[in-house]
């Protein structure tokens, strides 16, 4: 996961756990990766012995860097990336700056895009702002539309706050009704320095009611073989299948890295913090961070979990959860997860599943 803009934006959500990281750069209130630690990043990665090779563009806002950055990019992974080498660019963005040079270069060169969209304008303005105030909604309809005409690939990602969390059927309609198929629901779990949660943060039971909800919905419109929602595909999987496709499900946190725009490395965007950095590309291989004693620790954290959930039966799909709920309060990764209920959620899916599990069967399969 690259961020090759720090946390620079040009909206100010403000529930945005990113915001803050500028303040581990406070020499500049501009950051922009430069074309010596973006070569470095992609001949270095190249070189690793890989399945594939994936390149997540996130921020702040990645699109601040122009279309000629993500041009040399993809110039640098031609020119580094080994024959018959497969590799892969996602960008995630708030879509209010795409124009019509940047969605013509992402079709073309099979970028997927997350779109970050809470709802309905009344719902999505209530935390995405811009840096002066205003609301975002109307222009992340018109980079929407910008990338639809340019027959870009993307998806919505909606973050589930207290504006949206009793809301989840009139949300999942709205992102139907205006022709999204392809959805992921994240749910925003903050908390303030005496490790309270802050006003837009939904608790278990809300997330839970949440999830029943849009699944509920999600079967009565029999858009299960239509619409792809992540969280209900990646439990299909892992019991169709038995692949982990969400790190927060993994036995383990060693999932990828995070490189901050200066070519310093991290162990996940949740942890961006001096004390987590592992070390940076400028003097650091790979295989030497990779194998770093600090972020195999970090990693190994996740099997550390409560005593309840090891008693639970439905273990196996969430792993005692993301470890950012978990290390809340005292930093132990025994913690029970601030989102604990998935066993609940899994009770109420329970009869409808193995129809689902079929159903997404006959989508993948037909797509």
């Amino acid at each position: 996961m690259i961020k090759p803009a720090s946390a620079d934006c040009n909206l100010h959500c403000e529930y945005c756990f990113y915001l803050d990281r500028n303040t581990l750069y406070p020499d500049s209130n501009r950051h922009r990766m430069s074309d010596e630690v973006l070569e470095l990043m992609i001949s270095g990665y190249l070189a690793t012995p890989q399945p594939q090779y994936i390149f997540n563009w996130q921020g702040g806002e990645p699109t601040l860097m122009g279309t000629d950055f993500f041009q040399k990019v993809v110039q640098l992974q031609q020119e580094y990336g080994k024959r018959g080498a497969v590799v892969s660019n996602s960008l995630q963005t708030n879509a209010t700056m795409i124009d019509g040079k940047l969605a013509e270069f992402l079709a073309r060169y099979k970028f997927l895009v997350g779109v970050s969209l809470d709802g309905p304008a009344d719902i999505h303005d209530r935390y995405r702002i811009t840096v002066k105030g205003h609301s975002s909604h109307s222009d992340v309809r018109k980079g929407v539309e910008c990338l639809k005409r340019n027959k870009v690939e993307f998806n919505i990602l909606t973050l589930v706050t207290a504006a949206n969390v009793r809301k989840g059927r009139e949300v999942y309609c709205y992102l139907r009704e205006m022709g999204f198929y392809y959805h992921q629901y994240i749910p925003c779990v903050e908390f303030n320095r005496n490790n309270e949660p802050k006003p837009f943060t939904v608790s278990a039971d809300e997330w839970g009611n949440f999830l029943c909800e849009i699944f509920d919905e999600w079967v009565r419109r029999d858009d299960m073989r239509k619409v792809s929602i992540r969280l209900f595909d990646s439990i299909i999987m892992l019991m169709v299948e038995g692949i982990y496709n969400e790190c927060d499900m993994g036995r383990n946190c060693c999932q990828y890295f995070v490189v901050e725009y200066n070519g310093d490395v991290f162990p996940c965007d949740f942890y961006v913090e001096p004390e987590k950095k592992l070390g940076n590309i400028r003097n650091d291989s790979w295989e030497k961070l990779q194998k770093s004693p600090a972020y195999l620790t970090f990693g190994q954290q996740k099997t550390a979990w409560n005593n309840k959930c090891s008693q639970c039966e439905y273990l196996l799909y969430c792993s005692g959860d993301c470890l950012k709920h978990r290390l809340y309060r005292d930093k132990h990764p025994e913690e029970l997860s601030w989102l604990y209920r998935l066993e609940t959620i899994l009770q109420a899916f329970n009869p409808d599943l193995q129809e689902a599990c079929f159903l997404n069967h006959q989508r993948e399969t037909t797509t």
